[in-house]
Order: structure tokens, then C-alpha cells, then sequence
């Protein structure tokens, strides 16, 4: 059954959605890692970002599900690039096994199995994909030819933005990586369903598991038609024993993406991954594999702040990274370092805009290039455009907080505006909660700025939304300029605080 999100558009949303695919991994890997081998929770149980488990995580940080996911994307990244008449086959996997090494050294968990394979490939010092599918498929053997957890579909999503714009040797390629650790068939099976899922999500909006099932040797079709049945006729609870295994990791993550979409009728990420944790026993594993396949339909910016401002772990330091990894696939003439979201300084045109907030002077409104010199008090700033990474610099400000935004002026360009901008609003209710004097701007204060400022004071402040709007466009010297009618309109319908 495909569920659809969005009606399908053309290429503009590929960036975000690709973005969102590692940005939703990330994000269920650290939701879970607090309740990894936990016991199914009740729909009533509140679930968070809060770090600690039985690993001892940072509230933000991911797991090794996320960090060999990593190891992958950056050992392929090149696939995009494929002009060797030898294709994908011409790919080295040499980079993805040093990755994984390097991170075997510090990581504070790894899967048993994975970890066998990977400390024998070092020990042996042969680093090469021939000597690791052996050992691979000799630990297969040696387990009774059962090697199918859930460590291979873990980390596959970035397989899936590899191949996004040709999905020629995609399937090949979900299983010649998957064999790495996990020889069993049903392993390279639920790779090779949900990297053909990421795909279709990204390019459509759509979420329609079956999408792939043709891409499987033909006899292995009808079993998994069934385990994707039973995945939609129970909750992720239902496989809570034996989640560790790909199968049921697999019908967990559908399972929670699936009910969702079916109870609530649209799509909700913390909603979807809230119920792939409450599920229990490998909650770190099924929300990241439901996280990687939801935002690759949601997109990055639906995601909350809350959790983005504070997403870390092996090699990342902020979502920025993460957007950057999953754009470098999605755009595939992108330069890694001199475009957005690593280049170290945009240049804004210099419009001067500043102003109190007319109903909280704990607020500053702004154009972007002001933060080139902003008011002494800012300690935060709510950025809702694109900005560099060097931009407010720590060394020259009082700022210690700096949360973004996916959002642009187009409003049927955006993936879901509505969520964006009430999350924005309550960022800087958060911030302002917490003590922070914020600065909000975009780029020239003309559409966005004044609409999140307005949707502040609607959910925070009790103001009427559209008095709150006008009076704040009043405060603007561009008072007089753009009155953006779709954000006026997503502003009259605005959803308020009860």
C-alpha cells in the first residue's frame, strides 16, 4: 500500500528529502539509544532525546547504527560520479572497511557479529572486501548459515542516495555491502526493499515499501509480501523479542512508520519514531532504519529543533555535516566545501534592518547582515535562511546557541511550511524560556522573519496572529514592502497552543 505524502514535484525537493534520510537516521538513532534493550512502553510514556542507556550516550549523540552509516557514505560517495565503463562494480571498498576501522577503534558499542568480522579483518591486516566477505561468510557457516541481524540494514540508507539518480547496481550494491558483515539473504533482501523505498521517497514524496520487491530473486517475493502484510497488520510491539534479527527490525520500522501515517493521516516523524522506540528490546536500531525511510518522504525540515540543534557523534559534529554528506549525493556536481551547508561565510546584501520584537524586546528582528554585528546582548539566534558556518563567530560574540531552519519565501516550496514555522516560533520561545536575548532573522526581514515573529506571539504571547503580524511589520522599516499572501494564509490558519 503507498501512502502518498505530497503530490510528486519536480527535482527542488530532492535536496531537502536526500538531507532527510540521514538527518532521520540520525535522529531515531539517538531517540533510542536511551531505551535500547528496554521493555515495550506504553503510548503514554514520554520518549525523548536524553541521551545515557545502557551504553552511556550524550543526549543528541548516535550510535553505531548512524556511525557506520557514515563510514559508508563517505567510502562512496563517488558512485554518483560513475563514468568507469565498469560502473558501481568499479567502486573500492577499501575506503568503506578503513572507515569502519578507524571507528571500531573508539566506538562504545558494535553488534557482536559485526564486531567479530571487523576485529578478525584487523587483526589479519588483509583491509580488503575479498578478505572480509570471507570472513563474513565463514562467521555464516560457523553459525549454522544464520547471519541475518540487523546491523546490515541498519546502515544502509546511504547506499540508497548513492544510486539516487540512477538505480542501476543499486540492488547489487545494498547486498555487496551488506555481505560485508551479514551473509544471510535475508539481510541483503531488507537492504535491497528499503534502499529502493529511500529512492522512490525522495524523488516522489511517496512511502510505498513494495516499490522494491521485483528487484528480489523471484522465489523470495512472496515471503516477504507476507512479512511486509504482517508489519502493517501490528504494531512494532508485536516484534519486540526478536528485533535484533533484519526481519523483524525490519516489520518494527514499517510497522511504526505505517500506523502512524494510517492513524494520524498525514506524516509525523516524532510520531512515527516515538512508536518504533516505544516498540523496545533494538529501539536505537528500528527508529534509526524508520527514521532513514520517513524523512526520506518528510524531508530535513520537519524534523524539530529540539533534536537537530543537538545531533552529534563518530566524525559529525553538527546536522550541518550530515546535510552536506547526504547533498553531496543528491546533487552530484556539488563541490563539498564552497556551497551551503560547509561554506564558511555567505555573503548577504546589506539592508540594515534591526528592530525590538513590539511584543517581547527580549527578540531582535533582523536581516542577515546584521549578524555581522549584532547587538551586544544577543546570546542566541534563530536563523530561518541559509548562513555559513563562520558567521557569528563565538571568539566575537556573546552568542552560545544558534539553531536553523529549512525554509524559503515560496511557500508551496517547502515539504510542509506549517510545521516549520510553529517549530520555529517555539524555538524561540524555548531559547527565551532558558534566558536567551534572540536574534531572528532571514535574509532581508521581508517575509519569514516577520512571519515566525507573528507566530511567536500567536502561540506564546496570546496575540491575535494577524493583529501581531501587522503590528510586527510595523516595527520593520520594510513595513511597507512584501506581504507574502501564502504565508499570510498558513498565518490565518495557524495551529495554537492549547
Amino acid at each position: 500500500m503507498a501512502h502518498i505524502i505530497h503530490p510528486p514535484r519536480e527535482t527542488r525537493h530532492v535536496g531537502v528529502r536526500a538531507a532527510g534520510c540521514l538527518i532521520g537516521l540520525a535522529c531515531g538513532d539517538a531517540l533510542g539509544a536511551h531505551y535500547e534493550f528496554g521493555p515495550v512502553l506504553g503510548s503514554d510514556v514520554p520518549v525523548d532525546m536524553i541521551g545515557g542507556g545502557p551504553f552511556g550516550f550524550a543526549p543528541g549523540e548516535f550510535t553505531d547504527d548512524t556511525a557506520m552509516a557514515l563510514g559508508i557514505a563517505r567510502g562512496i560517495v563517488p558512485a554518483h560520479h560513475r563514468t568507469d565503463p565498469a560502473g558501481a562494480d568499479a567502486i573500492d571498498m577499501r575506503h568503506v572497511l578503513t572507515n569502519w576501522l578507524d571507528w571500531l577503534k573508539v566506538t562504545k558499542d558494535v553488534g557482536v557479529q559485526t564486531g567479530a568480522i571487523l576485529g578478525q579483518l584487523r587483526r589479519d591486516g588483509r583491509i580488503d572486501e575479498e578478505s572480509c566477505r570471507a570472513l563474513s561468510q565463514r562467521h555464516h557457516a560457523e553459525s549454522g548459515n544464520r547471519s541475518g541481524g540487523n546491523g546490515a540494514l541498519m546502515r544502509t540508507a546511504p547506499v540508497a542516495l548513492a544510486f539516487l539518480h540512477d538505480t542501476t547496481g543499486l540492488a547489487a550494491m545494498a547486498r555487496r555491502i551488506s555481505q560485508l558483515t551479514h551473509w544471510e539473504d535475508a539481510a541483503g533482501d531488507a537492504c535491497v526493499l528499503w534502499c529502493f523505498a529511500i529512492v522512490h521517497a525522495i524523488h516522489t514524496g511517496e512511502l510505498n515499501i513494495r516499490v522494491g520487491l521485483d528487484e528480489l530473486p523471484e522465489e523470495r517475493r512472496g515471503y516477504w509480501s507476507e512479512r511486509i502484510a504482517e508489519a502493517e497488520s501490528a504494531t512494532p510491539a508485536h516484534f519486540s523479542l526478536d528485533n535484533g534479527w533484519v526481519v523483524s527490525a525490519f516489520r518494527a520500522a514499517w510497522s511504526a512508520i505505517h500506523h502512524s501515517i494510517i492513524e494520524l493521516g498525514r506524516i509525523d516523524v516524532v510520531d512515527a519514531l516515538e512508536r518504533a522506540v516505544r516498540g523496545g528490546n533494538d529501539t536505537d536500531t528500528v527508529a534509526a532504519i524508520a527514521g532513514s525511510l520517513i524523512g526520506a518522504a518528510a524531508g530535513a525540515a520537519v524534523f524539530p529543533a529540539r533534536w537537530r540543534e543537538i545531533l552529534h557523534g563518530w566524525s559529525i559534529d553538527s546536522e550541518r555535516e550530515l546535510i552536506a554528506l547526504a547533498l553531496t549525493n543528491a546533487e552530484p556536481t556539488r563541490s563539498r566545501d564552497d556551497r551551503w551547508p560547509l561554506a564558511t561565510y555567505l555573503t548577504a546584501k546589506p539592508i540594515g534592518t534591526l528592530a525590538r520584537h513590539p511584543h517581547d524586546d527580549g527578540v531582535w528582528l533582523g536581516s542577515m547582515d546584521i549578524l555581522d554585528h549584532l547587538p551586544a546582548d544577543v546570546t542566541a539566534v534563530v536563523s530561518i535562511c541559509r548562513t555559513g558556518t563562520q558567521q557569528v563567530p563565538a571568539e566575537n560574540s556573546a552568542v552560545s546557541r544558534r539553531v536553523e531552519f529549512w525554509l524559503v519565501d515560496d511557500v508551496d516550496a517547502n515539504i510542509d511550511a506549517t510545521t516549520v514555522v510553529v517549530d520555529a516560533a517555539d524555538t524561540v520561545a524555548r531559547l527565551r524560556s532558558e534566558g536567551h536575548v534572540v536574534f531572528l532573522h532571514c535574509v532581508a526581514a521581508h517575509s519569514r522573519t516577520p512571519t515566525i515573529a507573528a507566530a511567536y506571539s500567536a502561540r506564546h504571547l496570546g496575540r491575535d496572529c494577524m493583529t501581531a503580524h501587522e503590528e510586527v511589520r510595523a516595527v520593520l522599516p520594510q513595513h511597507s514592502a512584501w506581504r507574502n499572501p501564502d504565508f499570510i494564509a498558513l498565518l490565518e490558519r495557524l495551529p495554537l497552543n492549547s
